[in-house]
């Protein structure tokens, strides 16, 4: 798993490329919390067409920095999900507290 980050007039835009598993999960946690963390963002785009893969795990992950920027009022959206990824949030109502948004780093 990679995470890359850029900051552009206040929105902090993240790149998930590879795959969001059991065994990238805690790596993945780490780097998303420190970056969302350190950012002085009004909002966060995560970019998902590089996601090759994501499990129930990938998705506690996202939920978890979810809520975590929710407390802070930081609203977080989805762009260019992978089918699969885009498989999952239709599945889940993932999109319903992470909308889907166009757009990429």
């Amino acid at each position: 798993m990679e995470v890359l980050t850029k900051t552009h007039r206040n929105i902090l835009y993240i790149s998930l490329n590879g795959e969001l598993d059991e065994k990238t999960a805690e790596y993945t946690r780490l780097a998303l919390e420190k970056c969302m963390l350190q950012a002085n963002a009004g909002q966060i785009v995560i970019d998902l067409a590089n996601l090759s893969f994501m499990d129930s795990t990938g998705i506690g992950v996202l939920i978890g920095r979810y809520k975590k920027m929710k407390d802070r009022g930081i609203p977080i959206f989805i762009s260019n999900p992978s089918v699969q990824a885009e498989r999952i949030f239709n599945m889940t109502g993932l999109y319903k507290i992470m909308p889907k948004i166009k757009g990429a780093i």
